[in-house]
């Protein structure tokens, strides 16, 4: 890849619990990768530092185009996790050459859904409708590769297939 290579996220695809829901999602906020951070400060020490402690919870949220039953009846139950995949396409261009490559993106959830917007309603156009949803699972590929995964519950977080917690699970005897 050139190093002056220039990227487009051109389009991309809302999945749950394995179906398509092509043309019916206006917008995906996926959720953001928040590190808690804990200040440590001691004698000898010309200041404070921050250190990671953990993550912080995992939210996003999904803006429909209408009201869609499966959809609906999947997003309405709060104690069911379900899968959610994002699944798009980045353009690399060079701009001495033009279009490059075409790469998939994907990003890999399960998620428990626990705010449903039910609209805003007004004659002749869209309602505002959307779904708020938290995350235990997220792992982000870009072309085959895995640049970033985490499990809050299983306590698992690697970059690009390095396990960062290991020695964290034997030392919890987990």
């Amino acid at each position: 890849m050139a190093g002056n290579a220039l990227h487009f996220m051109t389009n991309a695809n809302v999945y749950l619990d394995g179906n398509s829901l092509l043309g019916r999602a206006k917008e995906i906020k996926l959720p953001e990768i928040n590190v808690v951070q804990q200040e440590h400060q001691a004698l000898g020490m010309i200041g404070k530092i921050q250190l990671p402690a953990g993550f912080d919870k995992l939210e996003g949220e999904i803006h429909w185009t209408s009201l869609y039953e499966e959809v609906a009846l999947r997003t309405a139950n709060p104690f069911k996790a379900y899968p959610l995949q994002c699944r798009g396409s980045l353009q690399r261009y060079n701009p001495a050459q033009g279009r490059q490559d075409e790469l998939p993106v994907a990003v890999f959830m399960t998620v428990m859904f626990s705010k449903n917007a039910l609209g805003s309603f007004k004659q002749h156009e869209v309602p505002e409708m959307s779904s708020s949803f938290t995350c235990s699972y997220i792992k982000q590929v870009m072309n085959g590769q895995v640049l970033m995964e985490l499990d809050v519950i299983a306590n698992i977080f690697k970059i690009n297939g390095e396990d960062m917690l290991t020695d964290y699970r034997a030392n919890l005897g987990a």
